[in-house]
């Protein structure tokens, strides 16, 4: 039977053949009863998690037999996976879980959970007062005596064999039955159905909001960075104090509109296999968790890795995983056998136990095998030996749960057969009633979910809070600017009026939060952030370790867990180490659960180019394709101070109504400038506007800015950030030349202002396209493929920087746009 392959033959024939050779027990167990003498599953129990293993099973069995005829699109399996059915049960079914993709087993358990809604038996919740408190800027000793003081650990869960572990949730009763809901969203997933619950059919995830599972993409370990966010969140939103959350009006954010908040003791869970525990994004995510517990902040999240000694073909070194998941500083690690059910179930409720205890992250090494290769065009002949397949098999952990119903007494081989062929009957009719599910028939289908829009509700948010500011809040906003309110303080720079607008937007927005590198004490590296921290606290504006992955991650999953984050990359080069965060989690989120999961956030990234005696590329960086390539992001580039609030009012709103992921990117150069045409005339400079005048200066996304010079019949110059400035410069000059001529400030790179765009263009029919980014992949690629996308049929040019690094000092001019360059490219397209 079995050669150099396994394949769902080999495996249904081998649990066939395993079941049949089984002895029955000398004498029958009550299910009711401890399913050993020291287990802390019932017989019942058991069965229970047989069922939800075979169903999983099962469905493995399905994908391959739906692909075999085309209309099956995703066979990634949990075959060998299917220990991790404990793992659930051991948990709350409001715990939320960011699941491995061979978590087949887990969910069919949740779905139950949930399903079944019994009054869970928990420690008690811990309390602002009784739980350890830290100051996010006073480090503290892991060990602390408020942390000894916690509730001691669980006792042995032996102890009291019948008895539920604190914190886990009954298993239900009914063998497949209880299980028939997860199987068909699985199904659904498995043939791209426009009716399958969290995704739509736009990928095969694991997830719903209902039973609090995240969906996550295919990416291996990218997800364990916003699980650390979410843990972080989940801890200072319980530790919030009630009084200062606003309630009624407030414009809702993070996740809350589509299913009840997490509790306030839960604890996310996070699984990921063993070939992930090597990816940067996991090194972070451990790190950022360990550093945060080492300065006495509470994170927790339970990291569950499901080791199967394998990454598609390549092997984990032996030894290697459990050596570097415990020798990760801050995080508690424990170890199962995932074949066997009593073991994980004892060491997982342990695990959750302890994490929900001490709110403290943990690791639970889970040993698994992987049964028919990592997926189904996976031939594992080219790198494992019959050898190696059969020793596998012979841990089939599906089998080894039968394996011990059996010898306990609990149910008989024919008995436990008999329910494998009823589930896989039941699952069968299942895939056959989805096979006639509608697909996702249009682009505009695709995309409905990916980043809605809802102009008309952002502009009311930004009246509602400029109501807010200018009435009853009117005093709280006086005293929080210590009587110096911005609108009163004359002509303020870029970087003043953008530390106003944060100071509005922490005021209107309770659950807000600005974190980062340098950004709470010292107040930003440009003082952007100076004085916030003071304002508002260090709960609310924080430091962060130096790693751009783990910011986007605290980001994540603080929007997810219904914060309103704003973290900054502090420069734009910076962000490219973890870009993955941006384009994989945060845009992703919405566009593979169909708006039932957000992770609003504002992302506030200093970049561009023109420092003047200071740089390099890493400080000078000019690069912004990749952020216009990722669906559904919003990139702000606001050029002036008067745009900057308003921009940065609107993303806010943005991301609270609408759950939109913006990125906020602040030119450098022009944080602290002033003057425009010469030194000293103060025209770069502007006052910020008061509440009242919110509404009439509201900046919808999308849209442009004109400036007018002269007659501004001319010539039409389309640009942003530095641009602007440079190109009004241009324009003044040549307006002396009788040239009349319009600038364009773009403000939104994404979406891009097209119908002001082509508007523009088609009122002088000359247009200079300035872009300050690369001339290749650069932002004037964009403006001239909108221009003749709608058939644009005047003259046009470009002005672009050199595709280079932008080198240190005045070689930088050499690749960078001048005001002298415009000029020129001004009147060479005059010329035609």
């Amino acid at each position: 039977m079995l050669c150099d392959v396994t394949t769902p033959q080999d495996l249904d024939d081998r649990f066939r053949e395993t079941l049949a050779a089984l002895p029955a027990a000398e004498r029958r167990r009550d299910p009711a009863d401890p399913v050993t003498d020291d287990a802390p599953l019932t017989g019942a129990q058991l069965l229970d998690l047989f069922d939800a293993q075979v169903t999983s099973r099962q469905l493995d069995l399905a994908s391959r037999w739906l692909r075999s005829f085309g209309e099956g699109f995703y066979t990634i399996g949990s075959a060998g996976h299917e220990g991790n059915a404990a793992v659930a049960a051991a948990l709350r079914p409001t715990d939320p879980a960011l699941l491995h993709y061979r978590s087949g087993a887990f969910y069919c358990v949740r779905a139950a959970q949930a399903t079944t809604d019994p009054a869970p038996t928990a420690d008690p919740a811990p309390t602002a007062d009784s739980a350890p408190t830290a100051d996010p800027e006073s480090p503290a000793d892991p060990e602390s005596p408020a942390d000894q003081e916690s509730p001691a650990e669980p006792e042995p869960l032996g102890s009291e064999p019948a008895a539920e572990p604190a914190g886990a949730t009954a298993l239900p009763s009914g063998g497949f039955a209880a299980y028939a809901e997860a199987a068909r969203d699985v199904l659904r997933g498995m043939v791209a159905s426009s009716q399958e619950p969290i995704a739509g059919g736009r990928h095969k995830v694991f997830g719903r909001a209902d039973l609090a599972i995240v969906p996550t993409t295919s990416t291996i370990a990218s997800h364990l960075p916003r699980a650390v966010g979410m843990g972080l969140a989940v801890e200072r939103l319980r530790r919030l104090d009630s009084a200062g959350r606003r309630t009624g009006a407030a414009v809702r954010v993070g996740s809350g509109a589509t299913h009840a908040p997490w509790p306030p003791d839960a604890i996310v869970v996070c699984s990921f296999g063993d070939a992930s525990v090597n990816h940067a994004s996991a090194t972070a995510a451990f790190n950022t968790a360990g550093w945060y517990d080492h300065a006495g902040l509470r994170i927790p999240v339970l990291f569950v890795c499901e080791d199967n000694g394998l990454g598609i073909s390549v092997r984990s070194p032996e030894g290697w995983v459990e050596a570097t998941l415990r020798s990760k500083p801050g995080i508690r690690y424990l170890t199962a056998d995932g074949a066997d059910p009593v073991q994980a179930y004892a060491v997982a409720a342990e695990a959750a136990a302890w994490v929900r205890r001490h709110r403290r992250p943990a690791v639970l090494h889970l040993r698994t095998v992987r049964l028919m290769g990592h997926a189904g065009a996976d031939a594992e002949s080219a790198y494992r030996s019959p050898g190696e397949l059969a020793a596998d098999l012979d841990r089939d952990p599906v089998a080894a749960t039968a394996r011990l119903l059996v010898d306990t007494g609990v149910a008989t081989g024919e008995e436990l057969l008999a329910r494998y062929d009823e589930t896989g009957w039941q699952v069968r009719r299942l895939a056959e009633q989805v096979l006639g599910e509608p697909k996702l028939a249009s682009a505009a289908d695709v995309v409905s979910a990916l980043a809605p829009r809802r102009p008309v509700r952002v502009a009311r948010a930004v009246a509602d809070a400029a109501a807010r500011a200018s009435g009853p809040g009117a005093g709280a906003r006086e005293e929080a600017f210590g009587g110096k309110l911005p609108e009163l303080a004359g002509p303020l720079t870029l970087a003043q009026s953008i530390n106003a607008a944060l100071a509005d937007g922490m005021l209107d927005h309770p659950q807000m939060a600005i974190f980062g590198e340098d950004v709470a004490a010292k107040g930003g590296v440009y003082g952007v952030t100076k004085g916030l921290r003071d304002r508002f606290g260090p709960a609310r504006v924080f430091d962060t370790l130096l790693d751009e992955t783990s910011v986007l991650g605290l980001g994540l999953g603080a929007g997810l867990a219904g914060m309103l984050p704003v973290p900054e990359i502090q420069y734009l080069a910076y962000l490219h180490n973890a870009e993955d965060q941006l384009r994989g989690e945060a845009a992703t989120m919405q566009f593979f659960s169909q708006g039932a999961f957000r992770n609003p956030m504002v992302l506030r990234v200093a970049g561009l180019a023109y420092q003047e005696g200071f740089g390099g590329h890493f400080h000078n960086d000019n690069s912004v394709a990749v952020l216009r390539d990722v669906p559904g992001l919003v990139v702000a580039v606001p050029a002036r101070p008067d745009d900057a609030a308003p921009m940065l009012r609107t993303c806010l709103a943005s991301a609270a109504v609408d759950g939109s992921v913006c990125v906020f990117l602040e030119p450098i150069a022009l944080y602290h400038t002033r003057d425009l045409y010469a030194e000293g005339d103060g025209e770069w400079s502007a006052g910020y506007p008061e509440p009242g005048a919110w509404v009439a200066g509201h900046v919808p996304i999308g849209r442009a800015r004109v400036y007018r010079i002269g007659s501004a019949d001319d010539l039409t110059i389309i640009t942003f950030g530095n641009g602007v400035r440079m190109s009004l410069r241009a324009a003044a000059v040549l307006a002396e030349e009788g040239v009349g001529t319009r600038v364009v400030d773009l403000r939104w790179l994404a979406p891009m202002p097209v119908a002001d765009i082509i508007r523009e263009s088609s009122a002088t029919g000359r247009v200079l396209v300035v872009d300050e980014t690369r001339r290749s992949g650069g932002v004037g690629e964009g403006v001239v493929a909108a221009l003749v996308d709608a058939g644009y049929i005047g003259a046009a040019r470009r002005v672009a920087g050199v595709d280079s690094f932008v080198p240190l000092g005045p070689a930088a001019r050499q690749v960078l746009v001048s005001a002298e360059a415009i000029t020129d490219g001004a009147r060479t397209l005059l010329a035609r």
